[in-house]
């Protein structure tokens, strides 16, 4: 009888290429497996979920997710690009992680999804809760532009009125009263 082994850690083991990795793109992860790869970018951890997130493996990989999410200042940038399946266990646990941060003043936003996540979360209205807030307005303030004065009448316009000054450096100087 086959039965599905079901794992949530890394393929591979140390220095030897993982299935599906850049090192050994021909060999695809096996069914039920799930890896995560952790990588700091300023107060955000960036977190890399392949594979199948199923019961089994989003059970194995929740204490790791909040373990991640602890560690970081602002919260999780998601990249699922690599995630060939994602049941409602699976879901279930992106769904906590996301309430766990918001309780925690933090966001986890999904910055690659795969087909199959983009089309579960669309389909479910789920999108919305995983994508980035907006950043505040930014209220810029320019100084008003210097308008040039016109010429009085009767001058050239290379000619400058008795009226002002150069300083020696070839720049107006307000007149003196």
């Amino acid at each position: 009888m086959y039965h599905r082994i079901h794992q949530a850690q890394l393929a591979g083991g140390p220095g030897l290429p993982c299935p599906g990795s850049r090192e050994n793109p021909d060999r695809p992860l096996p069914a039920g497996l799930a890896t995560t790869s952790c990588t700091p970018r300023g107060g955000r951890i960036r977190v890399q979920v392949r594979g199948e997130l199923d019961l089994d493996s989003a059970d194995r990989l929740r204490p790791g997710l909040y373990t991640a999410l602890a560690a970081s200042e602002h919260g999780l940038d998601l990249d699922l690009g690599g995630l060939e399946f994602c049941d409602c266990a699976g879901l279930g646990v992106l769904m906590e992680l996301r309430q766990r941060a918001d309780s925690q003043g933090k966001t986890v936003v999904i910055r690659v999804a795969s087909r199959m996540v983009d089309r579960l979360l669309g389909l479910l209205g789920a999108k919305e809760l995983f994508t980035p807030p907006d950043p505040p307005p930014i209220e810029l303030r320019h100084p008003a532009p210097a308008t040039p004065s016109s010429p009085k009448a009767g001058t050239s316009p290379g000619t400058m009125s008795s009226r002002t000054r150069t300083d020696g450096t070839g720049c107006r100087q307000a007149p003196r009263c």
